[in-house]
């Protein structure tokens, strides 16, 4: 058993990816169970449903990560919102649906004091964030219990700034990852590395812990992240056809099928980049445009598109977030996807 292992109270180097929307405690306890760290995305959750989901992680025994975002919400800006309507304007008028009756919303919040109060009724021994930490003094409440902090690094800079306020592992999240990308000192794209490129260096930087993330679907991949002195692997991807994931059918036939071949970064569906599968919205309006609302806030005019879609069996205007290798992506129990993940380790 390796030192993270340790600190994190599991038999194998391999952490579930907190994927929201696509999962709650019943995959997390999955992958638990099997040796492997589950993890329980927690963004999109009020304070109800996730006192529910922490109530049943606890009650199994197992460990478990509770995962937040640390984003600063956006002000308002008018201007962005009207031009973002009028991009979206003719997917409106093809479906009947009225543009000027978006709904508002509050989307994904960051970590809040309202949130710290729930964690401390559980005390959860491991809490990670995504878009950097939260304030020290919310970060403070949550190690006064002695929880475990992993936060995500897409560069070299941002692991050192996580590992100086206190973070405890850092994953370096490559550029193959699937879903949000966790960069938050600098939104330059062209800053962003893969996963094999930039694992040796933050390794060499930093004295915590790394832990691999991007494009890591099967042994061969873990047993390449494990060589370039990963201290354990993130995967996502290859869980999302998994028997416990709430993954939609369209979703399930996209990550299965040749479209999944093509992802791309896009900032269309929530205002931040994130990797999907490419579809029509991507392709009509190039995946990265100006006009979309700061993160979180471009996610309330894409609902009503989504939705309309969907009812017809359209993906048009899903987010299909998937990572570049999406080759393991099976159907099954998520105990069998770990158990063929953690040959790697061997």
């Amino acid at each position: 058993m390796n030192t993270l292992c340790a600190q994190l109270g599991i038999a194998l180097p391999l952490i579930q990816a907190p994927m929201a929307g696509a999962q709650g405690s019943t995959l997390a306890l999955a992958v638990g169970g099997t040796g492997g760290l589950g993890s329980m995305p927690s963004a999109m959750l009020a304070v109800d449903p996730l006192r529910a989901e922490l109530q049943k992680l606890n009650q199994s025994g197992l460990p478990y990560n509770v995962n937040f975002f640390a984003h600063t919400p956006p002000l308002p800006d008018a201007a962005r919102d009207a031009s973002w309507r009028q991009a979206l304007a003719p997917y409106y008028a093809e479906y009947g649906l009225d543009v000027n009756a978006i709904p508002n919303g509050p989307g994904r919040q960051p970590f809040s004091a309202e949130i710290a109060d729930v964690l401390t009724e559980f005390k959860p021994k491991i809490v990670s964030f995504h878009f950097g930490l939260p304030s020290p003094e919310l970060l403070a409440r949550v190690k006064a219990w002695g929880a475990f902090v992993l936060s995500s690094a897409t560069t070299v800079r941002e692991a050192l700034w996580l590992q100086e306020r206190g973070a405890d592992a850092v994953i370096a999240q490559g550029l193959e990852a699937g879903g949000h990308r966790g960069h938050f000192l600098s939104m330059d794209l062209t800053e962003q590395m893969g996963t094999f490129a930039l694992l040796p260096q933050i390794v060499a930087a930093v004295r915590i812990p790394v832990i691999a993330a991007g494009g890591i679907a099967d042994a061969a991949g873990v047993r390449a992240a494990m060589g370039l002195g990963a201290s354990a692997v993130q995967v996502g991807t290859a869980y999302l056809c998994s028997d416990e994931t709430s993954t939609s059918a369209m979703h399930r036939a996209a990550l299965q099928s040749e479209a999944a071949r093509h992802t791309a970064l896009t900032n269309l569906f929530s205002g931040r980049p994130a990797r999907g599968i490419v579809n029509r919205l991507m392709r009509e309006l190039g995946p990265i445009s100006s006009a979309a609302p700061e993160f979180p806030q471009a996610t309330n005019a894409i609902g009503p598109l989504r939705a309309a879609a969907e009812k017809v069996g359209c993906t048009d205007f899903t987010p299909l977030w998937s990572g570049q290798n999406a080759s393991a992506c099976t159907t099954g129990p998520a105990a069998e996807i770990t158990h063929r993940l953690a040959e790697g380790f061997k």
